[in-house]
């Protein structure tokens, strides 16, 4: 799936970026991880399986996916995705069930939609649900970490999804507060990485991200065409794209 949804992302997107400051910080942990993000965009899921396997390629991953569209699209099911009643309390005690067995396991990762519902990534305040700040109680050595997700269109045809990773929290550091402060430092440290990403994205430079996946260029068709035929006959180099592309993400970045 993961190579999968990097050519349907070539395809169809301009480039999958991480803000140069947003690379995760959590190669040496050796407990479970659960990344909690916003949810902007479809895309969310896309994005989220080529950041799990690009950079976290050892751990095994896992992600709560709503029930009803679990049963529409089974194949994320055989990739780690378990159920999850949204629409009733039945799903609270699924989510926590589910999340005990995985965090169990200190190779585990869990990506976790932390909205739980689609939202404007300008939306304030986040709202997150109140069920991913338990999860510091079945597992206090879990390692939490915040990741901003954004898109925006920029030059290219093709719209620019865009990432950050904000800095980890320590599950026993949460699990020393009550809970309704759990939740609001949790909710504060992804809204600081939303806004961080926010002014990376605004600024429209390619110079403040690593590419960890970069789609085609340029126009396409007839237009392009022409224009590689103008470049061979004055003996230039045909760049299709409007800028060079910023350099892809060191291999020594990717976790183990």
């Amino acid at each position: 799936m993961v190579g999968y949804f990097d050519r349907f992302l070539r395809r169809h997107m301009n480039a999958l970026r991480i803000a140069r400051w947003g690379v995760p910080d959590c190669a040496g942990h050796p407990g479970p991880v659960v990344v909690y993000c916003n949810h902007p965009a479809w895309w969310d899921a896309a994005v989220v399986i080529l950041l799990a396997g690009r950079l976290f390629p050892k751990r095994e991953s896992h992600a709560p996916f709503d029930a009803g569209m679990l049963a529409r699209y089974a194949i994320f099911a055989r990739i780690g995705a378990f159920p999850v009643d949204l629409d009733s309390a039945r799903g609270a005690a699924q989510f926590l069930r589910s999340s005990r067995t995985i965090l169990a396991r200190p190779g585990a990762m869990i990506w976790i939609t932390a909205q739980g519902r689609f939202a404007d990534v300008r939306a304030r305040p986040l709202d997150l649900r109140a069920g991913v700040a338990r999860l510091a109680e079945l597992a206090p050595d879990t390692l939490f970490v915040p990741l901003a997700l954004d898109y925006a269109f920029w030059e290219e045809r093709g719209a620019e999804a865009c990432a950050a990773f904000g800095p980890p929290i320590r599950g026993a550091d949460l699990l020393a507060l009550p809970r309704p402060e759990r939740l609001a430092r949790m909710e504060a440290a992804l809204t600081d990485t939303l806004d961080r990403l926010a002014g990376d994205v605004i600024a429209r430079d390619p110079a403040r991200f690593t590419a960890l996946v970069s789609g085609a260029k340029g126009v396409g068709g007839v237009y392009d065409l022409a224009r590689r035929l103008r470049a061979a006959l004055t003996g230039r180099r045909f760049e299709p794209a409007h800028r060079a592309e910023p350099d892809r993400l060191p291999e020594e970045d990717r976790q183990p």
